[in-house]
């Protein structure tokens, strides 16, 4: 028998990790603003964390591998949501919005941001990496499909929305930070990407 490729072995971990922080940060009840039928949660951080550390691909696979689960049946999302109705109601759009969110994030991150020699344009980057996705493709998602599900004007769905951007820019804020800490003190989790510590 072939002996499992260590760096397989490593990516299938940290894909699994992050999928289960995405859950996690799912136990921290959700607040309903009642203007639109969508909750604010922490779990659009651990998007933005997975993409930002993890790159593009492992970064989308472990929010995958969590909407996988929640599909079938478990209740992984904040307030204990689960199942093929959370991808059917009101909330659908941001959920599945999570999956290239990740994606862009990753892809932005590894191939740009992080090249950035200056510290403070470095931050820069990633926090603007981190709002391209984990808040524009994020709402280009849910807005138009919350305003369908709910039976809303899509002003009123975009309006609703703005609740949550003030949340949104500190996860934004926190994931650059983060982040950044990380890849200075392991460098090689992108795959080589070279990070300036200055």
């Amino acid at each position: 028998m072939a002996a499992e490729n260590p760096q397989t072995t490593q990516n299938t971990v940290l894909v699994a990790v992050f999928a289960a922080l995405i859950a996690a940060l799912g136990l921290v009840p959700p607040i309903t603003v009642g203007i639109i039928p969508v909750p604010i949660t922490l779990q659009t951080l651990g998007v933005m964390l997975a993409g930002a550390l993890l790159g593009p691909v492992r970064g989308m696979l472990s929010v995958v591998v969590l909407e996988v689960l929640v599909l079938a049946g478990l209740p992984l999302l904040a307030g204990g949501r689960g199942g093929l109705g959370v991808f059917l109601g009101p909330t659908g759009g941001y959920v599945l919005g999570w999956i290239p969110a990740a994606l862009v994030i990753g892809f932005l991150v590894q191939h740009w941001a992080l090249r950035q020699a200056r510290p403070a344009a470095r931050f820069a980057a990633v926090l603007l990496s981190t709002v391209v996705g984990g808040i524009g493709v994020v709402y280009a998602f849910g807005v138009p499909w919350t305003a369908v599900v709910a039976g809303l004007p899509l002003s009123t769905s975009l309006l609703g929305s703005l609740v949550f951007v003030p949340g949104d820019l500190l996860k934004a804020v926190v994931a650059t930070a983060v982040a950044l800490n990380v890849h200075r003190s392991y460098r090689r989790l992108l795959g080589g990407v070279q990070t300036t510590s200055r």
